[in-house]
């Protein structure tokens, strides 16, 4: 950062900068730990002798493991993509309006936590269902580690409950599927022919006034040789939408080959993957008991409300953890 020149490359120098950033944030926490870690030991001999430092030296180990916490989850991700930004879709499954309804939830559940995580959301579309829910939505969550941890929640989820929209109150399976794609600039190279692009325009249905509602701003792009599809209906312009809508499609692509890359290295090391719509990855049940079970990583949760609104971070990182341990071996 220090050369002649550094910043005559400006979207270089920002990649660069932001780079020097994380590393930096995280030799200071590296080095805070460190120091506090060293003064433990005389800490914990005065509180055998005093109450009030019996106390202080609670208060640091939960903060000291805190922050280790923290660092063991930052070490987690080497990804070529870990540490940008992610592209997350969720779409309603087989289930009808209960999926739609469950599709709604599982959105809610992604903002909370990123609001938590402290990250930037963008929303991109929201298409609605026919009475309630939503049949997809898109969004894009900024911060550091975004897709690393997005990426942990790509999958089917599946939610068994009494159905608020049967009127005999019957139990009801509905199922949604979460999406993850990392966002990448247009230096990373993603092979796109023009030829095999269907591109639609429509009119947008969200909010944003009357312009979006009377021109045939919304773009709708697919990728006939893979079968991608992607949409954007929140910018003013369709020139606007369809740019933001080949990013999300380069995202998607990008995706798409790192399951594969993936799936491929679960054969070599001997696993069987079941990639079919009911091989769901976390099963949500409210009735006939309450209970979140990941059934990649067998962890639970009794309080499903408290998943819901976006208490995440125990599933994501047990998964990481046994994800991080299967690579090495």
């Amino acid at each position: 950062m220090g050369r002649p020149g550094f910043w005559d490359d400006q979207e270089s120098a920002a990649r660069t900068s932001a780079a020097h950033a994380r590393a930096q944030r995280r030799l200071e926490m590296f080095r805070g730990l460190e120091s506090d870690i060293a003064d433990l030991g005389d800490l914990a001999e005065m509180a055998d002798e005093d109450e009030e430092m019996a106390a202080e030296l609670d208060t640091q180990l939960r903060s000291v493991e805190g922050r280790l916490a923290q660092l063991e989850e930052a070490r987690l991700f080497s990804g070529e993509y870990d540490a940008g930004d992610a592209v997350v879709t969720v779409h309603a499954g087989a289930g009808g309006t209960d999926s739609q309804d469950w599709a709604e939830i599982l959105l809610r559940m992604y903002l909370r936590w990123a609001e938590r995580r402290g990250f930037e959301v963008e929303m991109l579309e929201a298409s609605a269902g026919e009475e309630a829910g939503l049949k997809s939505a898109t969004f894009i969550a900024r911060g550091e580690n975004a897709y690393g941890l997005f990426a942990a929640e790509r999958g089917v989820h599946r939610l068994v409950r009494i159905s608020p929209f049967d009127s005999s109150s019957r139990r009801h399976t509905s199922f949604a599927q979460v999406e993850v794609g990392p966002v990448v600039d247009e230096t990373v190279e993603v092979e796109i022919d023009e030829g095999d692009l269907r591109i639609d325009t429509y009119r947008a249905s969200g909010a944003g006034g009357q312009h979006v509602n009377k021109t045939d701003s919304a773009v709708r792009i697919t990728h006939i040789p893979t079968g991608v599809v992607v949409q954007c209906q929140n910018e003013r312009s369709q020139t606007q939408n369809k740019a933001v809508a080949m990013q999300l499609l380069r995202s998607k692509l990008i995706e798409l080959e790192e399951r594969k890359r993936s799936e491929e290295m679960a054969k070599q090391r001997g696993e069987v993957k079941d990639v079919a719509w009911g091989s769901q990855i976390r099963s949500y049940v409210m009735h006939p008991y309450t209970m979140v079970k990941d059934h990649r990583t067998e962890h639970e949760v009794g309080d499903v409300q408290r998943v819901l609104d976006g208490d995440l971070d125990e599933f994501v990182r047990d998964y990481l953890n046994k994800t991080a341990a299967a690579s090495a071996s």
